[in-house]
């Protein structure tokens, strides 16, 4: 069967006929067809993509508006189609942006903002608007009232996939009884196979939004996760990029952009952390870049063929002898002055000095005068030039390479020997004295291609080795000794109308050290607030958290936090639980594909006294780690957002976070094992001691002995004990340790109102009965005492807080 690409080969006009089958797709026709892109690849994870990006929507706006979230999550069961609500109390949208804020693909105000948020591209919630329509065919519904309006506005809409524009099937004004706020209301196929992750994503939320109150009512369940803060995430500032960050074609689109006109002016006020010093260490090496350096030379010596003042004097003509033997002698007496000397640096020497012979002498050195005499001088100062008087041994590179050879020998080993090295220098010499610039003008790469060769040549035709090493610190140190040129740098418009020069520009950017940008444009958690979510969510035994301070990848500042519980009714079998988030919101999908958890998997937990088998993966036991990254542009591995790529900086740091909290958890288990083989101990002692205590008494016929003060004196213990002398009551702490014990009391009475002898505690009355509340130090192997006095008819209740329960022996 003939195939249609031969048909059509077969005529003429093939490539008009293709090209009438071409067209552009909007970006709404492109997401139509590739859906998963966006994580809406089936009905089970659709339905959970839709409440993120609704819920995320919500949260971003009531916090730009200083409002306390609150958030009311609806799933019900329509037919074949599930209904999906999400309300908040937000600020509202006005009736002119709803429309493109729910029905336009790309359309937000917080993609160019380089700031932390939630949501960026201006995708997600008109997303979860196409598949609605996509799957049900029927329009979302929004219902939106601005803070202070009367009515609340509503619309029914579409997105037209052709252009990626709404289509609305309904406009009108509408009562709410919420005084400002947003409600959108979508049908789509869904089910509810994927129920855990949308449990994980509304309980993670929770936990990293201490500030927000969230509601999820599903056809089979309800919940709700009260704030516990009403603190709200610190405000973020906008920043300008950082130079570390911009890419060649950003850098030229913001070169063309600007209205600035210098380069300085241009760093300064596009870039964050570029001041004026900053600026100008940029510029010096665009120069370096864009113009090269210039070689320097050591000044000829008196024993050496050339001479600076022979040459001037017969480069300057009709000036008059004596003004033209003192200019030339006196260029030549500032050059020798110089342990090395530039072109530029030269020719400046060569301006001065005729300024001041003008003057003197009542002639002109005009700039022909000068350019002549700038030639002939540097031909003397690198022995090239035509004043140059050589013998017949002598070559017009001698200088050159007596100047390369000490510079070759200083920076190389000494297991180079002499023929090696003076084979390199002559081999160099050459290539500077015949350079196309007589100025010895070069860029680094130059000077590297310069001596790469003289090497390869030494090796080839000297049966040498000058290795890369060798090579690279020669080419360093030719470039030390070569001089910065004071050339002007190319103004804004010539450099973004060249690509090798904005090019250049980038390399400079890249290569100064330039401040890490700022980090207000970032908004973490704070490691107290993670505490209390995860304090709200789980009911552990122990809790700890770490953010670390701020770190830069590609220009943009990040920050990394981590949070642990463990124990209590933290589910203690199989893997630990990890959950990961990125600026404030649950990854709950992709968690194999993730660098949190690759590098969760990476840490020794065993290091910490956590179970993992075979010394690596997500640890066993009673454990929930978590791993926030929060940054102006967090580095997912698709559209979806569902993973954080494996950037070494973020993983870097997130190790360093995790570990340290880590490292609270050691030290709580390590505790808790000492406590608990203490308890063992004393456990025995108690079980012991008094056998022994009835058998001492029988055989010495003695009274039966205090165990409690002989057991608090072996163990070591904080011992209190109460005593009574008639209405008297003392309470003696005596501290058998070897350390100090800030010991805590409060002492329960019933019965009787206690009246205290002095003001070192304090007394309570509630519904009859009085708090005694008394607040100690006492030093190793003292002891403190607090007397008051209660009727006979008192009953006492103590409880010990500031020293572990193992630690203390009450007798009271």
């Amino acid at each position: 069967m003939t195939s249609y690409q031969s048909q059509l080969g077969e005529g003429e006009g093939i490539a008009e006929e293709l090209a009438e089958s071409q067209r552009s797709i909007s970006i709404a026709e492109f997401f139509e067809k590739n859906k998963h892109m966006l994580g809406f690849d089936s009905g089970a994870r659709g339905l959970v993509t839709a409440v993120k990006e609704a819920v995320d929507n919500a949260l971003d706006a009531c916090e730009e508006a200083g409002i306390a979230p609150d958030i009311y999550v609806e799933i019900q069961e329509a037919g074949d189609y599930y209904r999906l609500i999400v309300e908040d109390n937000g600020p509202g949208i006005t009736k002119e942006q709803i429309p493109k804020v729910f029905g336009k693909l790309l359309y937000g105000s917080r993609f160019h903002a380089r700031e932390q948020s939630r949501g960026q591209q201006g995708i997600g919630i008109s997303a979860a608007v196409l598949y609605s329509q996509l799957t049900s065919g029927k329009p979302a519904k929004i219902t939106s009232r601005t803070k202070g309006g009367t009515d609340a506005e509503y619309f029914e809409l579409i997105i037209d996939t052709d252009t990626n524009e709404p289509e609305i099937d309904v406009e009108e004004t509408t009562t709410w009884e919420r005084p400002h706020g947003t409600r959108i209301e979508l049908e789509m196929e869904a089910n509810m196979r994927a129920r855990n992750q949308l449990h994980d994503y509304i309980k993670h939320t929770a936990v990293v939004n201490p500030h927000a109150r969230i509601e999820l009512r599903e056809p089979s369940e309800h919940m709700k996760y009260e704030r516990v803060t009403d603190k709200l995430p610190a405000e973020t500032e906008e920043i300008r990029p950082h130079p570390h960050g911009v890419e060649l074609g950003t850098l030229i689109k913001m070169l063309d952009a600007t209205d600035s006109y210098s380069v300085s002016g241009f760093l300064q006020s596009e870039f964050t952390r570029v001041g004026g010093k900053t600026a100008d260490s940029v510029i010096d090496n665009f120069r370096d870049r864009h113009f090269g350096r210039e070689m320097s030379w050591t000044p000829p010596k008196s024993h050496e063929p050339a001479d600076v003042a022979r040459a001037l004097d017969a480069a300057v003509a009709n000036k008059g002898a004596e003004a033209t033997a003192e200019f030339a002698d006196r260029v030549a007496d500032a050059v020798d002055g110089y342990e090395r000397v530039a072109h530029h640096e030269f020719c400046d020497i060569v301006d001065d000095v005729a300024d001041d012979i003008e003057e003197k002498h009542d002639v002109t050195f005009g700039s022909t005068v000068r350019e002549n005499a700038c030639e002939a001088g540097w031909g003397a100062v690198t022995g090239t030039g035509e004043a140059v008087d050589l013998g017949e041994d002598a070559d017009e590179y001698e200088h050159l390479r007596g100047d390369l050879y000490a510079v070759v020998d200083e920076v190389t080993t000494t297991q180079k020997d002499d023929a090696t090295i003076q084979g390199v220098a002559d081999r160099l010499a050459p290539k500077f004295g015949d350079a196309d610039d007589a100025r010895h003008r070069l860029t680094r790469d130059e000077i590297r291609e310069f001596v790469r060769r003289a090497a390869e040549a030494t090796e080839e035709y000297d049966d040498a080795t000058f290795g890369e090493t060798a090579r690279e610190n020669v080419v360093e140190a030719l470039w030390e000794r070569a001089r910065r040129v004071p050339d002007d740098p190319p103004n804004v418009n010539e450099i973004a109308g060249d690509r090798d020069t904005s090019s250049q520009l980038l390399e400079a950017m890249r290569e100064t050290d330039i401040i890490a940008p700022p980090t207000d444009c970032l908004s973490p958690i704070e490691s107290d607030l993670i505490e209390e979510g995860l304090r709200k969510e789980y009911d552990a035994e122990f809790y700890a958290a770490s953010t670390r301070d701020a770190s830069v990848h590609g220009g943009d500042p990040f920050i990394v936090e981590a949070g642990l519980a463990y124990g209590g009714d933290v589910e203690a079998e199989g893997k630990a639980e990890v959950m990961r988030f990125a600026n404030r919101v649950p990854l709950v999908y992709q968690r194999g594909a993730c660098a949190t958890t690759d590098v969760v998997k990476d840490i020794n937990w065993r290091n910490y006294n956590l179970d993992q088998p075979g010394g690596s993966g997500i640890p066993n036991g009673p454990a929930v780690i978590m791993v926030h990254v929060a940054s102006t542009n967090v580095p997912f591995t698709s559209e979806s957002k569902d993973a954080v790529a494996n950037v070494p900086e973020l993983e870097s740091e997130i190790e360093l976070a995790v570990r340290e909290a880590a490292r609270e958890l050691k030290s709580f288990l390590k505790k808790r094992r000492s406590m608990q083989q203490r308890r063992e101990k004393q456990d025995k002692l108690a079980t012991i001691l008094p056998e022994m205590a009835e058998k001492l008494s029988a055989v010495t016929d003695n009274e039966e002995l205090d165990i409690d003060d002989t057991l608090a004196r072996i163990m070591n213990n904080v011992l209190i004990e109460r005593q009574r002398d008639g209405d008297t009551v003392r309470l003696v702490v005596e501290n058998n340790s070897d350390r100090a014990a800030e010991v805590e009391i409060t002492d329960i009475v019933a019965g009787s109102e206690p009246a205290l002898a002095n003001g070192d505690a304090s007394v309570v009355e509630m519904d009859g009965e009085w708090f005694v509340k008394w607040s100690t130090s006492v030093s190793a192997g003292d002891e403190a005492t607090l007397e008051y006095d209660a009727g006979a008819d008192a009953e006492f209740d103590i409880s010990v807080d500031g020293v572990e329960a193992e630690r203390v022996t009450i007798d009271a």
